[in-house]
């Protein structure tokens, strides 16, 4: 049996509720779980004490027997140092803007960072006429 620590949802519509639990990694996401680890409401300010509620010695204990996080409860367990950082892959080559596209972005940018420099020496202009004045 493969145990997982991953997000159950609860809560009404458009007012998300989690519960951080074991739970085998067949069992359906709000479904069965072997044990409830803590809580997270993700409508509370990040620094809010009550946010992210976890008992620390029982997610060790799970991860100490094999338990696997999810990818984003490895990244806000890591943020409490229990565990590693999820490692963020390579985004693929194919979705990248083709050559005609990135020339176009880049004749775009240089218009406009001529453009800043050509307003700024203007307003630079004024500036230096009053001071001589």
């Amino acid at each position: 049996m493969a145990v997982r620590i991953r997000l159950s949802r609860g809560g009404s519509k458009k007012r998300p509720f989690y519960k951080v639990v074991a739970a085998d990694q067949r069992a359906p996401r709000d479904g069965r779980f072997i044990e409830k680890l803590g809580t997270f409401n993700p409508l509370l300010p990040k620094d809010h004490a009550e946010r992210f509620v976890i008992n620390e010695e029982r997610v060790k204990y799970w991860l100490g027997n094999g338990a696997q996080p999810t990818e984003r409860m490895q990244k806000m367990l890591s943020a409490l140092g229990l565990c590693s950082a999820p490692v963020i892959r390579e985004q693929p080559k194919k979705s990248a803007p083709k050559a005609k596209a990135q020339e176009r972005m880049k004749e775009k940018a240089e218009k406009a960072a001529a453009a800043a420099e050509a307003a700024a020496q203007a307003a630079a202009e004024p500036a230096s006429e009053e001071a001589q004045a």
